[in-house]
């Protein structure tokens, strides 16, 4: 877990109860995501960890304006440094803000890299729309960008098409697309899936330069624990569209407050485990039209009450900034502070 000044800490993203829904025709528009706050300071890295199907990813296209047709922003605010209003901006000043302000490290570089296009035009494009370079300029600047993060060769590298590079080749030359215009976010999301360990770490030690060198703040969306524990300053955990706890990330390791992290964290294989059977939650994240009343998480939890089944639990203070959506966090949170026991689950 890395150490983060907390003097730094001045809001640079405000997410504030965003909610985004289904378009929907004739029918009522179910949310995929609901009353989701997060923010993410200056400087500073979040972890967002969960599931797939959590809306980990949706989230950070929403703060892109990068929506799929098929989904739209229906309540709440996203603020950036204060001033703008992302909620608010037509697709025009969108094409400015994206790049420039905030940038985003894809999932897979392979279907985001445009395969007809060499590296080195993918990179100067937006080096030139964004900064305002001459075509000398921006391929100058895009090859010390592709040095920085790493690659050899980076004047040949300007030529090649995405196809001919690796898998982790890809992935670099994404971050440094993403880094090129000095953006004061940087969102990554899943940017180590499918690299084997050895790059996995030269790009998250990449990350933290990035940070250490620019002040950059990250959004960094994984569903790999050991990954966000390594990272991050602070972590929200994902669950069924909703925030289900969020806190500093010492809190959410040592004291975690909701079963569902306390699930997620029991499944992290480990050498004093190798005699034992692995551990899974059982069930899987519900769909949209499964998704009830009461807690997301009931279905699966062994905790769960009638009252969880029939009542949304709200999202309360645990300890200091430590928040759970839970009933027994709740109760918990009234007395002593003590986290649920972490074998409790399964």
């Amino acid at each position: 877990m890395t150490k983060f000044n907390a003097a730094q800490a001045a809001k640079l993203l405000d997410i504030r109860d965003v909610s985004v829904s289904l378009n929907a025709r004739g029918k009522p528009a179910p949310s995929v995501l609901e009353g989701i706050s997060l923010a993410v300071g200056k400087g500073e890295i979040v972890g967002v960890v969960g599931e797939s199907g959590c809306g980990k990813s949706v989230l950070s296209l929403s703060v892109l304006g990068l929506l799929p047709g098929a989904l739209r922003l229906s309540g709440g605010e996203i603020e950036y440094a204060g001033v703008h209003r992302l909620d608010r901006m037509g697709q025009d000043e969108l094409r400015r803000y994206r790049g420039k302000e905030a940038a985003m490290i894809f999932q897979d570089p392979m279907s985001s890299l445009n395969p007809g296009l060499t590296i080195g035009a993918q990179l100067t494009e937006m080096i030139r729309l964004h900064l305002g370079y001459g075509r000398k300029e921006a391929s100058e600047w895009a090859g010390q960008l592709l040095h920085k993060v790493g690659l050899p060769r980076p004047a040949s590298l300007l030529r090649e098409y995405p196809h001919r590079l690796s898998g982790g080749m890809r992935q670099r030359v994404m971050i440094a697309m993403a880094m090129s215009c000095n953006p004061g976010l940087l969102i990554a999301d899943e940017p180590t899936t499918a690299l084997d360990v050895t790059i996995q770490a030269q790009i998250l030690e990449m990350m933290r330069g990035i940070r250490e060198e620019n002040g950059t703040s990250i959004m960094l969306i994984s569903h790999d624990l050991g990954v966000i524990a390594d990272m991050s300053d602070r972590i929200a955990v994902m669950y069924a569209g909703q925030i289900v706890e969020e806190g500093d990330a010492r809190d959410i390791f040592d004291r975690p407050a909701h079963p569902y992290t306390i699930g997620l964290l029991n499944a992290i294989p480990s050498p004093a485990k190798k005699r034992e059977k692995l551990f899974a939650i059982p069930g899987t994240v519900p769909a949209l039209e499964e998704r009830g009343r009461g807690c997301r998480f009931a279905p699966r939890c062994p905790h769960a009450e009638e009252r969880c089944r029939a009542e949304a639990p709200p999202l309360v203070r645990v300890r200091h900034e430590h928040r759970a959506r839970c009933f027994l966090a709740e109760e918990k949170g009234a007395t002593a502070h003590e986290p649920i026991r972490s074998g409790a689950v399964g």
